[in-house]
């Protein structure tokens, strides 16, 4: 049975993080572990994480002072084993099905990576919730029996990093860069490293990812429960500091794509580096 390592970053989640490990140990697919990064936390989130550790040794601690959220995910990275790597952002968490259908699929199709979504549904009506002071919706997890997905070996024709377009099948479209959207063959993304004390971090780190993937497998299901958290680092953190991450971010991409095929380097730089550059002009 192939192992799927989970990396989770962690830094002060305590009002979260056990919704998230709870939804790990709520996965249908057994054969995973969960490396959990505690960023230098100064709340209970350390303890949180022994308490689950202590009753599952599926959970691996990693200790270190306060780094940021890609040195977090490097260390994950560094000591991950599984056959597979997916990402968990702290306040955020799975559909009990995401790990087995992701797999499954994987395993099908020889996949280098399989792509899903969030539920969007969900991220809007607690964003509402949230202005209005009401406490957060806890969203049910509906049994899935048989997904229905796209297979591809040409993930650039179906990546994009506008949130709606008419060049790519909007059904099919694997929209953003933010790591937690996938499943990873781990030796696909081997030495492949966050860019560290910036954020945005994501966008190069999702560039060359691109390079590397040969299958691909598109699950247009929402497996995720993305969380608005208003205090997380990329909404706390000051314009300057977003707009000096973002050039280093659009910098670092674009050299991994000098020496790209033409046919590549367009259809990156028309679905990602042209929509991120008219982030930089916005924030200016």
């Amino acid at each position: 049975m192939c192992k799927v390592s989970i990396i989770i970053p962690i830094y002060n989640a305590e009002k979260y993080l056990r919704r998230a490990l709870n939804s790990i140990i709520s996965q249908t697919y057994t054969h995973w572990e969960a490396i959990l990064i505690d960023d230098g936390s100064i709340d209970s989130s350390g303890k949180i994480a022994h308490e689950y550790a202590n009753h599952d040794s599926r959970f691996i601690i990693i200790h270190q002072n306060n780094n940021g959220v890609s040195f977090a995910r490097n260390q994950g990275l560094n000591a991950a084993s599984g056959d597979y790597i997916c990402f968990l952002d702290a306040d955020d968490f799975y559909h009990s099905q995401a790990l087995e259908l992701c797999v499954n699929l994987a395993k099908k199709e020889n996949a280098d990576l399989v792509a899903f979504t969030y539920n969007r549904r969900y991220r809007v009506s607690n964003i509402i919730r949230h202005l209005l002071h009401l406490p957060e919706s806890c969203p049910s997890s509906k049994t899935i029996i048989e997904p229905r997905y796209l297979f591809t070996q040409d993930i650039f024709k179906y990546a994009t990093e506008y949130s709606s377009t008419s060049k790519i099948p909007q059904k099919w479209a694997i929209r953003h860069c933010q790591p937690w959207r996938c499943l990873y063959r781990h030796e696909c993304i081997k030495n492949i490293y966050f860019i560290e004390g910036i954020i945005y971090e994501d966008f190069p780190w999702w560039s060359e990812v691109l390079l590397r993937i040969k299958r691909t497998v598109i699950l247009n299901l929402p497996l995720y429960y993305y969380y608005p958290n208003p205090r997380s680092y990329l909404f706390s953190s000051n314009r300057e500091y977003k707009k000096q991450s973002l050039k280093i971010a659009i910098k670092a991409a674009e050299e991994l794509y000098a020496d790209a095929h033409a046919d590549i380097r367009k259809a990156w730089t028309e679905n990602f580096l042209i929509p991120f550059k008219q982030k930089l002009k916005k924030k200016s």
